[in-house]
């Protein structure tokens, strides 16, 4: 039985406060907010037939009052295309950037999120040797290995990703092809095992996804260059 959001906190007061802060002279419109389960900290915001729908996610629903006014500040303003201060960026990061809170998230992903795993073998590339021949070579064989799958789609958007929650490496397919030079896939798998090698990391309010470190490491790939430039003929 699929679960319906809820709201166990009102926040219309907050959110009619920006809106009026941003709008001073528009009659507020009618506000429908809700906490939803979504698999990730997620919060959207649209304006269907003059009603201004906002879905936050239920990890939020004991954030601080602060924390809900700069959300507030920047799903209206995007709504609205008015410049976001990194003031409420900031502080939302923070917040959401706080252990106890991507522990919840990391387990709410596990619980809800549904990664498409499909298979390792593709028709010309298979995803097990090449990992294991990446790790051995560079990572003299201690990494362990996550769940390798090929993407459902050939997408030129998402070449790769690697997922925590899930502990999955999934490539686009549209490196399996005859086509594509190996050494162009075995680069794309060695920046997701470097995913593996250096976890993302909080500076202060922002997320640090590719360190120093981490580029450091993957300039080390002997094609570094010859891939990067392949990956933008994609």
């Amino acid at each position: 039985m699929a679960t319906s959001p809820v709201l166990k906190r009102d926040l219309h007061p907050t959110f009619l406060a920006v809106f009026r802060e941003l709008k001073p002279r528009t009659p507020f419109p009618e506000f429908d907010i809700q906490f939803y389960p979504y698999a990730h900290v997620t919060s959207t915001v649209r304006l269907r037939e003059g009603k201004v729908l906002v879905r936050m996610s239920d990890l939020l629903e004991t954030a601080p009052e602060p924390v809900i006014e700069a959300l507030a500040q920047i799903l209206l303003r995007k709504l609205y295309r008015v410049r976001i201060p990194e003031t409420y960026n900031a502080r939302y990061r923070r917040f959401a950037g706080q252990k106890d809170i991507v522990a919840k998230a990391h387990l709410i992903r596990q619980i809800r999120g549904r990664k498409q795993i499909t298979t390792a073998q593709g028709r010309h590339y298979d995803l097990h040797q090449i990992f294991d021949e990446l790790n051995n070579f560079y990572f003299q064989g201690w990494l362990a290995r996550p769940e390798l799958s090929w993407a459902r789609s050939a997408s030129r958007q998402s070449l790769g990703h690697y997922d925590a929650a899930h502990n999955a490496i999934l490539i686009s397919r549209i490196f399996d092809s005859p086509r594509v030079p190996r050494f162009v896939l075995e680069y794309v798998v060695y920046h997701e095992m470097l995913h593996l090698r250096f976890p993302v990391r909080m500076r202060g309010s922002r997320r640090c996804i590719h360190s120093a470190e981490f580029r450091q490491e993957e300039r080390k790939f002997p094609r570094w260059a010859e891939a990067e430039a392949a990956l933008k003929t994609l």
